[in-house]
């Protein structure tokens, strides 16, 4: 997109499931951008905001269930149809099976062959290393 967004992002621990197989992906952080769909005669702009992951994938931006809600569209997916009210009047997009087609078998690829390492392995291995004073858990708080 040509963004310069490294100062613009903010924490986040929204974590994405489904992207790498068996693991959950953590995000590099959160950003607000405005999104504009339409013509500059009929356009609708909204502000959105984005997690940003660090992984390959065939789709760019997804917009969720909140993002459709801002914007008031509706989705007809069966038709690749997506529709929201404009300044003038409705705004209609059409989707491309075949392109689409090709998005889904990319994303399916990329699961299949893609794996973050477990961070729970990790902490098992390191468990596992302890002695059995170091394992203790104290029964008081520490002050």
């Amino acid at each position: 997109m040509g963004l310069n967004i490294s100062k613009m992002l903010t924490f986040s621990r929204a974590p994405f499931y489904g992207i790498v197989q068996g693991n959950t992906a953590t995000p590099l952080g959160s950003v607000v951008l405005p999104v504009t769909f339409g013509t500059k005669d009929n356009y609708r702009t909204e502000y959105i905001n984005f997690e940003v992951a660090d992984f390959e994938s065939s789709y760019h931006a997804i917009l969720d269930r909140p993002a459709l809600a801002k914007f008031m569209a509706v989705p007809h997916y069966i038709y690749l149809l997506l529709k929201m009210l404009g300044k003038a009047s409705i705004l209609t997009f059409h989707g491309v099976l075949k392109k689409s087609y090709n998005c889904d078998q990319e994303a399916i690829e990329y699961t299949a062959t893609s794996s973050v390492p477990e961070p729970s392995a990790e902490v098992c291995t390191a468990a596992q290393n302890l002695t059995d004073s170091e394992m203790e858990i104290p029964n008081q708080r520490p002050s």
